[in-house]
This record gives C-alpha cells, structure tokens and sequence, in this order.
C-alpha cells in the first residue's frame, strides 16, 4: 500500500510543467457512517470554490457513494465505468452548478469496493487528469479499507470527521490508530473537524478528547480544525438535494465550512453582510 500511495501522491500533485502551484490534496474520512462527512466534503469544495479555486471533488465512496445525491445531479457515468476501462476521466468528470467539477463513485457496485492489484494500478494512473485542478477533496467510504488508507496516505491532508456521539468519537479514534500504525507517510497533515455541535465548547471538548488520547497512546499530533454547528438547514438541504452552503450561506453549518477553508489557507475569514459588518461601516463612516 505504501507504494501505491506515493504512486497515487506524486500523480495527483504534479500539474504540467507550465504551471508552478501544485494541487492539493485534501482527503475526507471517518470511523464510522451517518456523521456528516460527505456532506462537509461536499460543502468544502464549494466553500473552496468560493475562494477562486478550481476545485475537484471525488467520491471515492466505491460502493455506497452519494456526492451525487446531495448534488442533485444524477450522472451519466462514474467510476465503476473509469474502472472498469469502459469511460476515461475526461468523459466521466462533470461540471456542476456550484462551481466545482465532481467525479461521481460507483454506488451500488459493492463488487469493486476493494479494487485488485491491476485495477488499482490503472486508477492511479487515470487520477492523473484530474492535476489541473487547485484542490482535489476525496470523500471516502466510512470505516477503514486498504483504498481508504491509500487516499489518506496519499494526501496533503486527512480530515477525521467525527460528533460528539461516544461511538463516533471512539471510532475516530479507531481510524487515526490505524492511519497511524499503517501509513508511513511523514508529511502527511491529520486534521480533525466535530460535525453537529451544540456549542463552540462542546466541539472544544470532543476534539481535545481524541487529541489527548492520540498523542498519548500513538504519539501522534492531531490538530483540531475546527467544527460545524447542528443546523436545521443542513436536513432541510439534503432533502432538497442541494448543499446547504447553496440553500443558506449565511446559515451557522455554511459559516462553520467556511471558517474551515480559512483554517486551511491560513487566511483570515471575512464575513460578508450582518450587524459585524453594518457597525464597522458605520464606524469607519463616523470616523472619517
């Protein structure tokens, strides 16, 4: 799996010669379904977007993938067809309303769920075509595979989502012991994000619970991205097949996304619109 990785990293960041940035890399994962994480892998790329990026998300779900669902968007081909040498990358890859380009998984096709040798071997190569972008976000199936952990490794940086629930934070404590034990991969980044908070403090709580344990028992360094508020906007968007940075973007989940991305560019995040930004017009005004 370690070749395979660096295969698959090497691949991916590269752009052609004529362009200096490099791609990066941001692969989504967690211990256990049903906390959020295809929907914050979704809604980050089009926070990210919203920077001027060009962004490609991939649902490398390969058997249960749902990007699409939360889209709106049913495609027309997706990875089973790229695997399956039937379609290339640049057939399969689709353009969306929401200024990201989105590669759909292979929902419903649990027989490629684990890829052999050879079929690995040529996904990794087609990955190729998608080195244009300026961030590539992987959305991984739940749990722990060989094709998960090879996304992790391969990343710039890995997001462990997780809630406050007790089995979800044990289960991402699960997932990083395993990243941990499994990768070898120095530069690699583990980020954590608490989806459906109450509170800025509860969030603080879950993370610095995983955190401390982490760097104990595995002597690894977590660091805690930041978190996304519990908001009914985001059940109202999944049943209206939109994301909820489209329905809301000023709603708590959209600004929670939001500061994310700020984390991750290291960039200060510059609310647009409210009373913040009504009062420092109006004192930037009277001072003048």
């Amino acid at each position: 799996m370690a070749d395979q990785a660096e295969t698959l990293r090497e691949i991916m960041k590269n752009k052609p010669a004529e362009s200096r940035a490099k791609t990066r890399i941001i692969t989504i994962a967690s211990g256990k379904g049903g906390v959020g994480k295809t929907n914050i892998s979704t809604n980050l790329a089009i926070a990210y977007a919203r920077l001027g990026k060009r962004v490609i998300l991939m649902d490398a779900d390969l058997g249960l993938a749902n990007v699409n669902v939360i889209l709106g968007i049913i495609p027309k081909y997706n990875l089973y067809h790229l695997i399956r040498r039937q379609k290339t990358m640049s057939e399969i890859i689709m353009d969306t309303n929401y200024g990201i380009q989105i590669v759909a998984g292979a929902s419903g096709f649990s027989k490629i769920a684990n890829l052999t040798h050879d079929e690995r071997d040529a996904f990794v190569n087609d990955l190729s075509e998608l080195s244009v972008a300026d961030v590539i976000i992987i959305d991984t199936s739940a749990g722990v595979s060989d094709n998960v952990l090879s996304f992790v490794a391969a990343a710039d940086e890995a997001i462990i989502v997780t809630t406050p629930e007790p089995t979800a934070i044990t289960d991402a404590y699960g997932i990083i012991k395993i990243i941990a034990t499994e990768i070898d991969n120095l530069s690699l980044s583990l980020k954590l994000v608490v989806n459906r908070v109450s509170s800025v403090t509860e969030g603080k709580r879950v993370a610095e619970r995983v955190i401390n344990i982490a760097g104990q028992f595995l002597n690894l360094k977590v660091d805690y991205l930041g978190y996304v508020y519990e908001d009914p906007i985001v059940h109202q968007a999944v049943l209206r097949q939109k994301p909820f940075m489209a329905v809301d973007p000023r709603s708590k989940a959209s600004i929670s996304v939001q500061h994310i991305v700020s984390r991750l560019e290291k960039i200060e995040f510059q609310e647009t619109g409210g009373i913040g930004n009504f009062l420092k017009k109006l004192l930037g005004r009277s001072s003048g």
